[in-house]
């Protein structure tokens, strides 16, 4: 079998993560057409059918089950010896990451104002994918929402939204000015596979404040499987920082009062004092104060 192309391997895993051949190529900026060309020539370097498409979606094969883990961890070595390699030879370069729904335009361009001399680059991470991609050196600093597994980086955090709670338009709590955790207590949330305990309890408020365990809802991977089970009235979901443009329109948020914030926070690798570093944590405090 000829070696695989790694470009492709990205594709495929892009198409995993958004489980929809349009979202996939919007984020890759290459049109469907040839997205559906690029994953069957993968395909038949593999031998084997990873995708299947259905009428709601894009679906994993039982091979591209088998297929993805190993997929990532290709995409991760190769980003972090990249990484690696151009850290030795580029000193004058910083990768910023961020996670789905948080903006850190503003500070990496007063970054790159303060310092023209500099590559200053940013790129979205899966929120999975952001402590290993900040310890492997794929990027500098990463910009993520809390519980957030900090040994062995520095954390500052910079600033609190509140939660809300996701609803379909025609729900029984849809329109009302807020809500609290006993007006969703017998409502079932979705279960992220994988998810930290930590990061997973906070989200879900489990158990509930009376020691109750918080309902159990299917169980999901992406943002777009948790609107999913949302719309079709199987869960809801708390969230913050959700700007209409993330959101279906047969959905609608309701703010969450009694519960604590969420928080933004930026991590760093511990005890990484780097020029660049140090000066993007800056540029993140003054910069980065959320919607």
């Amino acid at each position: 079998m000829a070696d695989l192309d790694l470009r492709l391997v990205r594709y495929f895993a892009a198409v995993a993560e958004h489980r929809h051949f349009g979202r996939a190529a919007e984020a890759l900026h290459i049109t469907q057409p040839s997205l559906s060309r690029q994953i069957r020539r993968l395909e038949r370097q593999l031998g084997a059918r990873l995708l299947d498409r259905t009428p709601r979606g894009t679906r994993l094969t039982e091979a591209g089950e088998v297929f993805l883990p190993g997929a990532r961890a290709l995409l991760r070595s190769a980003a972090q010896a990249a990484a690696q390699a151009r850290a030795a030879a580029e000193p004058g370069r910083i990768t910023v990451g961020f996670s789905s729904g948080l903006i850190v335009t503003p500070a990496v361009r007063e970054l790159r104002r303060r310092h023209p001399d500099a590559d200053v680059r940013s790129m979205h991470l899966d929120w999975t994918e952001a402590r290993a991609a900040l310890l492997d050196r794929t990027v500098d600093a990463v910009v993520v929402r809390l519980p957030f597994a900090g040994d062995q980086l520095d954390m500052t955090v910079l600033y609190e939204e509140p939660r809300v709670v996701v609803v379909p338009v025609d729900h029984r709590l849809a329109g009302k000015e807020s809500v609290t955790v006993d007006d969703i207590a017998g409502e079932p949330l979705p279960q992220v596979t994988g998810a930290d305990p930590e990061w997973s309890a906070f989200w879900r408020i489990d158990p509930r404040p009376d020691g109750r365990p918080a309902p159990d809802g299917p169980f999901v991977q992406a943002l777009e499987d948790k609107l999913e089970v949302v719309a079709d009235g199987r869960a809801i979901v708390i969230t913050a920082g959700i700007r209409g443009h993330h959101l279906r329109p047969d959905l609608t948020t309701v703010p969450l009062h009694g519960v604590a914030p969420s928080q933004v926070a930026l991590a760093t690798r511990a005890g990484d004092r780097s020029r660049l570093v140090t000066a993007f944590r800056a540029c993140a405090r003054s910069h980065l104060t959320g919607t």
